[in-house]
């Protein structure tokens, strides 16, 4: 994996105060763990939360489906069809990855149900793919624009522990990069395995708007909250 160290935000304003929460975000393919830092004060967070919002990078890889140019990737695409040809190898590496991030919240003394897990696009699915996974019960899966890779093994790897994590889902409808319908049929493979999905939709392409930014907001804030 990537040697770069993530770059690491904090809410509070008073450096003295230790966070008490983690928020671990994913950027997509071609990306880095700046692309996004600018969000978190968009969010407009209370400071009380206090969360400590972690920007991973992922490493640089030949992608397959651009004639195998090197760039930042959790895993590499082969076909159009992301949904049908799992790179396994880097979707597990790079699971492994986020799992050791949270691992290391653990022992800064930040309670698991106070991690997030978050991505967009192929970020996203490592979200999805590593905190369905994870041993610990976590506060929340964030997956943007995204879709669940590796989802035939899903009933045989996941875990009880987070079989009732809120997971929050958005996706554009004029998405042409990850159409809308990876994003649906995530969805409704998690809702007939009994998880509990927040769907959103937007009239956006592959991106990220403002009404999508206050509904992250408000989902961060009510679970951060209540824990």
């Amino acid at each position: 994996m990537s040697d770069d160290n993530p770059i690491i935000l904090q809410t509070c304003p008073d450096d003295s105060r230790e966070a008490d929460a983690a928020v671990i975000w994913l950027h997509g393919l071609g990306a880095d763990g700046s692309d996004f830092v600018p969000i978190v004060s968009e969010l407009k967070l209370p400071d009380a939360l206090n969360i400590r919002f972690i920007f991973p990078h992922a490493p640089l890889r030949p992608i397959t489906i651009n004639q195998g140019y090197r760039m930042r990737g959790w895993y590499d695409i082969t076909s159009l069809d992301i949904a049908e040809r799992d790179d396994e190898a880097g979707i597990v590496e790079s699971g492994a990855m986020l799992t050791r991030l949270c691992d290391q919240q653990l022992a800064q003394g930040i309670a698991a149900k106070r991690i997030i897990v978050a991505g967009f696009s192929q970020g996203g699915a490592i979200a999805l793919y590593a905190g369905l996974r994870y041993t610990h019960t976590l506060g929340g899966i964030m997956a943007l624009s995204t879709y669940l890779p590796m989802q035939q093994r899903l009933q045989q790897e996941s875990t009880v522990a987070n079989h009732d994590t809120p997971i929050f889902m958005a996706h554009g409808l004029h998405d042409d990069v990850v159409a809308t319908q990876f994003g649906l049929q995530t969805r409704a493979l998690l809702q007939q395995q009994g998880y509990r999905v927040q769907w959103h939709d937007y009239a956006m392409g592959h991106s990220v708007c403002m009404e999508e930014i206050n509904d992250i907001s408000d989902w961060l804030d009510r679970i951060l909250t209540q824990v």
